[in-house]
């Protein structure tokens, strides 16, 4: 069972943006800037690619409004999209908020912010959707 498996189980807390039968949305925790989004497919398959075809379209338009919202609510000139999967070996959507393409270069040091941070970030995403 991955950390990601445990998340949408409510085992571990997160700070959920949206949830459906498919995908479960949510603030990562070491977010490379502010109002970066984690998008997850909620059975546990490792690569992106591995996830059925039908699933990929689903998972593209659960993420549209997500990624609207915070356009809204981050100032950035567009939303960058990741799929990396190195980390956590659970398939997995990036959503950032970008100015340029470095604020998508994942070996910079992440954010360190507070829960009120946290909580205030993901009510105003959530506001917007």
């Amino acid at each position: 069972m991955t950390i990601f498996t445990k998340i949408i189980n409510g085992e571990i807390p997160s700070y959920k943006i949206a949830e459906n039968e498919h995908f479960y949305a949510f603030l990562d925790i070491f977010p490379l800037v502010k109002g970066h989004v984690l998008v997850i497919c909620k059975t546990e398959t490792d690569k992106f690619f591995d996830v059925s075809d039908e699933l990929l379209k689903e998972w593209l338009l659960f993420a549209k409004p997500i990624a609207k919202a915070v356009e809204r609510v981050v100032p950035c000139n567009r939303i960058g999209v990741s799929v990396v999967g190195l980390e956590v070996p659970h398939a997995h959507m990036h959503l950032i908020p970008i100015n340029s393409a470095d604020d998508m270069n994942f070996s910079r040091s992440k954010l360190k912010l507070s829960v009120e941070e946290f909580k205030e970030i993901q009510t105003q995403i959530i506001a917007a959707l």
